[in-house]
């Protein structure tokens, strides 16, 4: 297993970095880095998982932000109508959860 670089340990928290395998868990360490990383972050992203994976996990995360989701949406040029968590159901799930 190939060691993530130990910059990104900052946004790991809650796991053991140290057995993090970003080719057994791309959607996780992607969707990680897209809600809490920096620019360097995001150029490891970049390089070292897929731009189909990074899309998939983008489309389908119920975890990110509507901030994040909608900069990384129009950075990968993706309508924001494909990004679950920008969707409106999904937005008035959220604030009849947290009454926002």
């Amino acid at each position: 297993m190939e060691a993530m670089p130990e910059a990104l340990k900052k946004y790991f928290w809650d796991v053991d970095f140290s057995r993090l395998d970003y080719r057994r868990r791309p959607a996780f360490i992607a969707e990680r880095i897209l809600e809490f990383g920096d620019e360097k972050a995001a150029a490891w992203l970049v390089r070292n998982i897929s731009s189909a994976q990074i899309r998939r996990t983008l489309t389908g995360s119920r975890q990110l932000s509507r901030k994040s989701a909608a900069f990384w949406a129009w950075l990968f040029d993706i309508d924001r109508g494909e990004v679950r968590c920008l969707s409106k159901s999904f937005q008035e799930r959220q604030k009849k959860f947290w009454r926002v």
